[in-house]
C-alpha cells in the first residue's frame, strides 16, 4: 500500500499538540512538506523541534495563526505557499470541545464555536482548493467528533457545528470528485489527547492521569481509549494515494462508541 506523501504539501491546523501533532509526525515520516498551524508560538516551536528530531524525508514549518480571523488565515496561507508550495493536503483539526446545556449558551458562544469549527474549515478549504484543482489532486480531512452523528443532551454547540462540518464534507466531496479532490471526515471518540489532559486537570481527580484514562476507556466497547497515533494512521491513509477511491465518508475513530455506522 502506497502511503508516500513525497512532493506533497500538507497543512494541519491545531498541529502543535495531540492529534494534530501525531498526524504531522506521520505525514513528515512519509516525506510531506508539513505546515503546522496553531495560535501559540511556544507549543509550535516545541512541536517543530520534536518533528525535526524524527527520521523522515519531509520538511516542517510552524506558523502562528488565529483561524477565526480572515486576515490571519490569508497571511498564513501566503507564508506557507511561499515557503512550501501550494497546499495539496488540508487537515482541519482546529477546535475544542464546547458542551453546555442549551439555555446557558449565549449568542457569543454560538458564534465563537461556528467561527472556530465551521467557518475556519470553509475558509481554509476555499484557500487550498484552487491549487488542488489546478493539479487535479487534493485531500481534505475534517476532524469532527461522534456527536456529529449522534448528538446528545448538553452537547451543544459542539454537536451542532460538527454536524455542519459533516455536511460540508459531503458537499465538498461531491464537487471535488471530478477533480480528484477527495474530502473525508474523521469522527473522534475517546482518543488520548491534550483535550483529555485538560479535562483531567479541570476535574482534578484523586487518581493519576493513566488511571483516569484507563477508567474512561473501560466504558468503551474496546475497553480502552484510542491512541493519537492510531488516528494519525487513518489520516495518513486518507491523505495518500492509498485512498484513491474513497471520498465523502465520515469514519468513526471511536473504538465502537458510536451507535450508528
Amino acid at each position: 500500500m502506497d502511503t508516500s506523501l513525497s512532493g506533497k504539501t500538507a497543512l494541519i491546523t491545531g498541529g502543535s499538540l495531540g492529534l494534530g501533532l501525531a498526524m504531522a509526525k506521520s505525514f513528515y515520516a512519509e516525506g510531506a512538506r508539513v505546515a503546522i498551524i496553531a495560535r501559540r508560538q511556544e507549543p509550535i516551536g516545541r512541536a517543530v523541534d520534536e518533528i525535526k528530531s524524527l527520521s523522515g524525508s519531509g520538511s516542517v514549518l510552524g506558523v502562528s495563526c488565529d483561524v477565526t480571523d480572515i486576515a490571519s488565515l490569508e497571511q498564513m496561507h501566503a507564508e506557507v505557499t511561499d515557503e512550501l508550495g501550494g497546499i495539496d493536503i488540508l487537515v482541519n483539526n482546529a477546535g475544542q470541545s464546547a458542551a453546555k446545556p442549551f439555555l446557558t449558551i449565549t449568542d457569543e458562544e454560538w458564534q465563537a464555536d461556528i467561527d472556530l469549527k465551521l467557518m475556519a474549515a470553509i475558509r481554509l478549504s476555499r484557500l487550498a482548493w484552487p491549487n488542488m484543482e489546478a493539479n487535479s489532486w487534493g485531500r481534505i480531512i475534517n476532524l469532527l467528533n461522534v456527536f456529529a452523528k449522534t448528538p446528545d443532551a448538553n452537547t451543544a454547540p459542539t454537536s451542532i457545528t460538527r454536524a455542519a462540518g459533516m455536511a460540508l464534507t459531503k458537499v465538498l466531496s461531491a464537487e471535488g470528485a471530478p477533480r480528484n479532490i477527495l474530502v473525508n471526515a474523521l469522527l473522534i471518540g475517546s482518543i488520548k489527547s491534550d483535550q483529555i489532559v485538560r479535562r483531567y486537570n479541570q476535574l482534578n481527580p484523586e487518581e493519576t492521569i493513566d488511571e483516569f484514562m484507563a477508567k474512561a476507556g473501560a466504558r468503551l466497547p474496546m475497553r480502552r481509549m484510542g491512541e493519537a497515533e492510531e488516528c494519525a494512521n487513518t489520516a495518513l491513509f486518507l491523505a495518500s494515494n492509498a485512498s484513491s477511491y474513497l471520498t465523502g465518508c465520515a469514519i468513526n475513530m471511536d473504538g465502537g462508541l458510536c451507535k450508528v455506522p
